[in-house]
């Protein structure tokens, strides 16, 4: 696990090793353990390194074959390089090193960009080929690992985090209002855009390549997700069975590694059968939970700490435990650095996994997460029932459209972005929201297709933006997080497995009105958790029935409750009081009137309020405060 950094000018001036160290510099929270730089005429290539697997030096990088055609500095890990390098010797390669960087290398010279079909892991990665005059960049299946890129007339920067871009003196920072106005409607990004004007994220399963002289970058798409209903459905027992097999196979994959693993423990069904699992394989496992203080939280607040059924768990597995209590004015504390480091802001309030990485990066440098589960095997049931009865595909986007609109209703966007209407008003993000479908957009008509349609959205975009925030965070500490529900052949398992094993009521909910008056269906909604069916058969093999038939809870802080009081002078400091940055782009009394609503207990706005903070804080840091500033928060 590491942290890359490039430079490569298109128009054949030569690339400065001096500015290359600056960009790997801004980035070496990635990699503590060590760092190397490659430059060559007009490209440079750089690495920080984070030794998980050979700690030698043999592990250096940027690493070279011995021909010296191909260069490459990579960030991640490639659970099945052993196997990829018993076929690479058997075709008479010969090694120096232990590391899936040297069998990466290889896999590249032989098979080309062919090669990414064979990985079983996370990556991202620049490959320069001396030969061809050419480069590859190239992300996961997944998007575990990043790639942002941009393009600053004759030179092509890159790096594991934009950061490395921002170090480079070619690159001015702007905001990008059209991804403003994207991510105040979803609250993620489903485009490549991000906040920074220019720079752009190399989407999940694509790779990128460019020549110099002979073009611009263009990027092709190896792999993406389809879940599609089988005609038949097979015998439950036989799904259980091989389900539970996949796991122990992925969860076993993930454990290889030269330094200690631990594992996440929230109290819920997916880590806790994780740390079963791993606990079963290895000697003595650290596990970590983050919990909440409910002192002063109110309503469904109240169940959001899980730390009794985390302990209980621990006491099972006989792990190593560690816990830490989070309460409100925590975020205030360290919002600034977790601004510095997250960049971009995705799904959901992310601060307590910053204090989870860094609870966790004390003890251990690989931690295991129980991320994808859900996604994969239907875990927000009453997300998939809002649009399982259409009378098209495009009935279904207009209705699912609506469901995702998480920050700012639609009928406020214009006057909210008042200031910054005439830039903003050519961007309909029902479009943006409607291309997301691209490839999985085939005449299903049947409730178990749109299901597969709802799946298939959320893996492409909630999953995604989770994985990049999981990603900036572990690594702020310099942890790697390695997530087992993402391994290829349980995540291909996932995907073709029938509706039926995934959500219990979906007869009962077709047959529902969803025009009927009254709070009917909104009641149905709201008790319809019965998601991931089949994976909580398989989880009892490894965990409590009391967990795995548990309601399924979030990692989210009980802020709508500290926002109406503990936290509410920090909220009114930054949004209310002097001259806050954000109402440069927005309508101020809009704002205020939305944020008052939450502050009142008219309405829940705690996503919201979230956002304003965070951008507040990204406006303070990237456009006003500069490098100086922004070297502080290191």
């Amino acid at each position: 696990m590491c942290g890359i950094a490039g430079i490569v000018h298109l128009d054949g001036a030569p690339a400065s090793p001096v500015l290359l160290k600056r960009m790997t510099d801004a980035i070496a929270h990635r990699g503590p353990d060590g760092e190397g730089q490659w430059v060559r005429n007009n490209v440079a290539l750089g690495h920080r390194r984070l030794a998980i697997i050979d700690l030698s030096v043999a592990g250096h990088q940027p690493m070279m074959t011995p021909d010296g055609r191909y260069v490459l500095t990579y960030n991640g890990e490639i659970y099945n390089f052993q196997e990829i390098r018993a076929e690479l010797e058997s075709l008479r390669y010969r090694f120096r090193s232990k590391t899936d960087s040297e069998v990466l290398l290889y896999a590249l010279a032989e098979w080309g960009v062919k090669a990414l079909e064979r990985l079983n892991g996370m990556f991202a990665f620049a490959l320069w080929d001396e030969k061809e005059q050419a480069l590859v960049l190239a992300r996961d299946r997944y998007g575990i690992k990043p790639m942002y890129y941009a393009a600053v007339g004759n030179t092509l920067l890159f790096g594991s985090e934009i950061k490395a871009i921002l170090a480079h003196p070619a690159y001015e920072t702007g905001l990008d209002r059209e991804a403003l106005l994207e991510y105040f409607t979803f609250q993620n990004f489903f485009t490549d855009r991000t906040l920074f004007r220019g720079v752009k994220l190399l989407p999940a399963g694509t790779y990128a390549t460019i020549r110099p002289g002979h073009g611009d970058l263009t990027s092709t798409r190896y792999w993406d997700y389809r879940f599609v209903e089988p005609d038949s459905s097979g015998d439950e027992r036989e799904y259980v069975e091989e389900l539970s097999r996949l796991f122990r196979q992925a969860v076993g994959r993930q454990l290889i590694s030269d330094v200690d693993v631990g594992s996440y423990l929230s109290g819920g069904m997916d880590s806790g059968s994780i740390t079963a699992v791993a606990a079963s394989q290895l000697p003595y496992i650290k596990t970590f939970t983050t919990g909440f203080d409910l002192s002063s939280v109110s309503g469904v607040e109240l169940g959001y700490d899980e730390r009794s059924r985390a302990e209980h768990m621990s006491y099972l597995f006989k792990t190593e435990h560690y816990e830490m209590v989070l309460k409100a004015g925590d975020m205030e504390r360290i919002m600034a650095r977790l601004v510095y480091h997250l960049e971009e802001p995705r799904v959901g309030q992310s601060y307590p996994n910053f204090f989870a990485a860094k609870l966790a990066s004390k003890f251990v440098k690989v931690v295991l997460s129980g991320a994808g589960g859900d996604e994969l095997f239907g875990g927000y049931p009453w997300r998939y029932y809002r649009a399982v009865v259409n009378d098209d595909f495009e009935h279904y986007i207009d209705k699912y459209y609506l469901f995702w609109q998480r920050l700012i209703p639609n009928k406020a966007i214009q006057q909210v972005f008042k200031p910054v209407w005439n830039d903003v008003s050519k961007v309909w993000t029902r479009d943006i929201f409607r291309d997301v479908f691209q490839k999985h957009a085939e005449t299903f008509t049947r409730p178990e297709d749109y299901v597969s349609h709802s799946l298939y959205f959320e893996a492409r975009t909630f999953l995604h933006g989770l994985l990049v925030v999981e990603d900036k965070l572990s690594m702020a500490h310099s942890l790697e997080t390695r997530v087992p529900f993402l391994d290829n052949d349980l995540a291909d398992f996932a995907q073709r497995l029938p509706v039926r094993f995934k959500l219990g009521n979906l007869d009962e909910v077709v047959k529902l009105n969803e025009n009927e008056p009254g709070a009917k269906t909104r009641k149905y909604f709201e008790r319809t958790r019965d998601g991931k069916l089949l994976l909580r058969k398989a989880m009892q093999n490894y965990i409590p029935d009391s967990i795995t038939q548990a309601e399924k809870q979030g990692f989210s802080a009980p802020d709508a409750s500290w926002f109406r009081g503990e936290s509410i002078d920090y909220v009114r400091k930054l949004l209310f009081k002097g001259s806050p940055r954000i109402y440069e782009f927005f309508d101020r009394e809009a704002i205020q009137r939305l944020v008052d609503e939450h502050l009142d207990g008219r309405q829940n706005r705690r996503l919201l309020i979230w956002s304003l903070v965070y951008f507040e804080e990204w406006c303070r840091i990237f456009l006003d405060g500069g490098a100086r500033e922004r070297e502080t928060l290191h």
